[in-house]
Order: structure tokens, then sequence, then C-alpha cells
């Protein structure tokens, strides 16, 4: 997939200028690439779109205008996009309350080894950011890879439509599988193709 070049950053008072009516088609692109996998895991499928509107958002919120700063943002969201031949997600854990996230954090350390893609009858494991691993607690947002070793748009679609392609956790303080189906399934078969 295509990585976002400086050029097609917009400046900031350019953003801010189309940005209302931007954002409903982020977030609409955002809805349709989101996979929930029990109730506290939360994927979002990413692809040069949605790594654009982060990088947009970011230079706003923190007001940027220092040439190195924006293309700081733009080179770490650009890991975020997969590479052919794989699916990239942002990860979030989510706990609504603040303690009860602490301490799932802490009982979620090793997740990396528990975390699965399931195609067919094969499971692939997801490999995280070693950047973000910690031994005492993980952090709440992760970016995560699948590999689809060699499934294309077109399987994708099939093993989908058989309720044969999903994500699975089976940490030991979290059981839980998200089924890739319909609308999402349809978004990432586009970024096969």
């Amino acid at each position: 997939m295509k990585k976002i070049a400086p050029d097609e950053i917009l400046a900031l008072a350019d953003y801010e200028r189309v940005r209302d009516r931007l954002r409903p088609l982020f977030i609409h692109e955002k809805e349709r690439r989101r996979l929930h996998v029990g109730s506290h895991l939360t994927f979002i499928f990413e692809n040069p779109q949605t790594a654009w509107y982060q990088i947009e958002e970011m230079i706003r919120t923190e007001k940027m205008t220092d040439s190195a700063a924006i293309q700081h943002e733009i080179d770490t969201y650009n890991e975020l996009i997969p590479v052919e031949g794989e699916l990239a997600a942002t990860l979030l854990i989510e706990y609504a309350d603040p303690r009860e996230r602490d301490a799932a954090l802490i009982r979620l350390v090793g997740l990396e080894r528990h975390l699965w893609l399931r195609i067919g009858e094969k499971r692939i494991a997801a490999r995280f950011d070693d950047r973000q691993m910690s031994d005492e607690r993980i952090s709440a947002v992760q970016f995560v890879r699948f590999s689809l070793e060699g499934v294309d748009a077109a399987r994708l679609i099939e093993l989908a439509g058989k309720g044969e392609l999903a994500v699975e956790a089976d940490h030991p303080s979290l059981a839980a599988r998200g089924e890739i189906a319909g609308l999402l399934a349809s978004s990432l078969a586009e970024d096969l193709g």
C-alpha cells in the first residue's frame, strides 16, 4: 500500500477550512474498518486514508508548523499502513473504569503470544510492535500486523462469507473472538485489490 508523502499533507490553515467536510468521511472510514473482539478489544484496520487523517488531526491538535515534527508524524503513521500481503490494525484495549483498565493492562501482559488471525483452518500469530511491550504492563493502544499468507481479495471474501475469518484472543485473562464479515471484509478486500 502506498505510504503518505509530505506533499500530501495539508497546511494547518487549509486543513481547518476543509475539516468539517472531511471529518464525517473519515469517521465512516474508521467505522467500516472496526472490529470488536469481545468486550474489551477493538481493532481499527488501517489504510492510507486512516493514516492521513490521523496525521492531519495530530498536526491540528498539536498546532504543528515545524517541518521536522510534521515529518516525524508522517513517519510514525506510515508505520501503520500495511505492506502487501498483510493487515495492520490499531488495537485499543478498552475498559470504562480507569482502575479496572490499569489492572487489566497488568493482567494482559503476554497478549502478544495470544492473539491470532483465523484464516480457514490456519491460525496466524499477530505481530506486535516490540517498542510498546513491557514485562510489567502493556499499553492500552497497540499496533499489530497479521500476515495473510497468500490470501487474495477473492479468497478473503470467500472465507468471510463462510464465517472462517476472525481475530481470536486466547489469553488466560481474556478469551474472545471477533468475526471479520460484511462491510469490514469488503473494506479489507478493497485494500488487497
